[in-house]
This record gives structure tokens, C-alpha cells and sequence, in this order.
């Protein structure tokens, strides 16, 4: 395995800034991640030990080691007793993990995720309209039409209702937008899951999606994105009344 041995740890040293005194776990998680999703070490690479970052970092042995097992459960590196920390895996790979990171180490405003799912769902489908062919018109249909029979099943609803939006995601061919977009949604999920219950919300979403997937058969980006900001609008209110406090 790629490792920083010897004189190398200088490679990390130039890369890593000192951070102030008494700076949060968090922080040196972030300066951590910038790191490892910069391009510039290799996956397998053994980094530096611990002493060695916290000296770098001019931080207390014990904040990098938390941030190193936060970013051990994340999937971003693996600790092996004995050996070392080791990078899992490539830039490219770790992003999704990154950008839930980003968003979990935050204060959870489920207003501000809302609002930021809606203007990625917006823009997704504005790009789906000029991007899908025919395969994933399919199984934007398949999912629309599974939908429509669920209609007294709300979990079978729910789930071809996801499913319909991540076919909507393919069919954008953005990678990154796609990962940004699934993990806001997944920290979303357990209020998305019980939002739609009622006949008539599901009779109205059936109709809002049916609207999109209209737009996007007929390649129209702007009917597209507007279909999806109706939609984002009713989806959201709903979304955000399942997420208030219960008395």
C-alpha cells in the first residue's frame, strides 16, 4: 500500500494548514475531507499517524482521532489496528459521503433542505427534457403508472414515487448533481415517507408527475422545470407539515 513515510509526510504537511487552537472535531474532519477529495493522494494511501497530523494541523491527538473514526464510519477511510489509516477510496468516490458529511455536521434545517431539494429536483428535470431517451421515458411511465395503481398502498406509492424521481435523475446524466440530490433526499426521508397518505394528495401528485413526464416526452425544458416547481411546491408543504413537532 502507498503510504507517507519518512520525509513524504511533507507532501501533507504542505497541504494541511494549521487550524487554531481548541478547533471542534468537525473542523478537522472538513480540513481532513478537502484533503482526501482534492485529487492529490491515491486510494489505499496510508496516511500519516496521528501525532504526526496533529502536529501538522496543530491540533490535540484526540480531535484527529475523532475525526478520523467519524470519517471511518462515513466509508472515507479505514482504520486498521495495528497498521494504519488508509484512504478507501478515489476523489471521484468519496463524494456522495462528502456531501453528507457536509450536511450532517450542520444544524438540521429541514426548511433549508427543502428548499434546497426543490431547486435541485427544478433543475434535474429541466436537464432530464433534453437529455432522456427513450428507455428512461420508460421507466419514468413505469413508475407513473405504478403510482397510479398504489393508490390505496401508501408504502407502494411511495416507493414508485422515488423510483420515478431517480429515473428523472439518470435520465439528467449529471453525476455529481444526482449524488448532491440523493443524499438530500435521503436525509428527507423519514418525513417523505409519511407525507402522502390521503386520496386526494395522491391524486394530486399522480397529476404533478404526469405533468412532468409530459414535458420531458416532448423535450420541453422550461415545462419541465416549471411542472417540477408545482410539484416541489405541494411536495414540500406537505413534507415540511410531516416534519413539524407533534403535540
Amino acid at each position: 500500500m502507498p503510504s507517507y513515510p519518512g520525509d513524504s509526510s511533507s507532501e501533507i504537511a504542505a497541504a494541511l494548514d494549521t487550524l487554531p487552537a481548541r478547533t471542534p472535531v468537525s473542523e478537522v474532519a472538513r480540513r481532513l475531507l478537502d484533503l482526501f477529495t482534492s485529487g492529490s493522494i491515491a486510494a489505499g494511501t496510508r496516511l500519516p499517524p496521528e501525532r504526526q497530523l496533529a502536529a501538522t494541523l496543530g491540533v490535540g491527538r484526540s480531535a484527529v482521532r475523532e475525526a478520523l473514526a467519524a470519517l471511518e464510519i462515513l466509508g472515507i477511510v479505514d482504520v486498521r489496528p495495528g497498521s494504519g489509516t488508509y484512504l478507501r477510496g478515489a476523489a471521484s468516490e468519496l463524494l456522495p459521503q462528502t456531501l453528507r458529511w457536509g450536511l450532517l455536521i450542520g444544524e438540521r434545517n429541514t426548511s433549508e433542505l427543502l428548499d434546497l431539494r426543490s431547486g435541485l429536483e427544478i433543475y434535474v428535470a429541466r436537464l432530464a427534457a433534453g437529455r432522456a431517451d427513450a428507455s428512461a421515458v420508460a421507466a419514468m411511465t413505469s413508475s407513473l403508472e405504478r403510482m397510479r395503481q398504489s393508490a390505496s398502498n401508501a408504502t407502494a406509492f411511495a416507493r414508485a414515487d422515488r423510483d420515478f424521481h431517480l429515473a428523472l435523475s439518470a435520465a439528467a446524466s449529471n453525476a455529481t448533481l444526482v449524488d448532491l440530490l440523493h443524499v438530500v433526499r435521503s436525509l428527507l426521508q423519514v418525513y417523505d415517507d409519511r407525507a402522502v397518505h390521503a386520496t386526494a394528495e395522491m391524486t394530486a401528485a399522480i397529476a404533478e408527475h404526469a405533468a412532468v413526464l409530459e414535458a420531458v416526452e416532448a423535450r420541453d425544458e422550461n415545462a419541465a422545470a416549471s411542472a417540477m416547481a408545482a410539484h416541489m411546491a405541494t411536495a414540500s408543504a406537505r413534507l415540511a407539515k410531516a416534519a413539524a413537532p407533534r403535540d
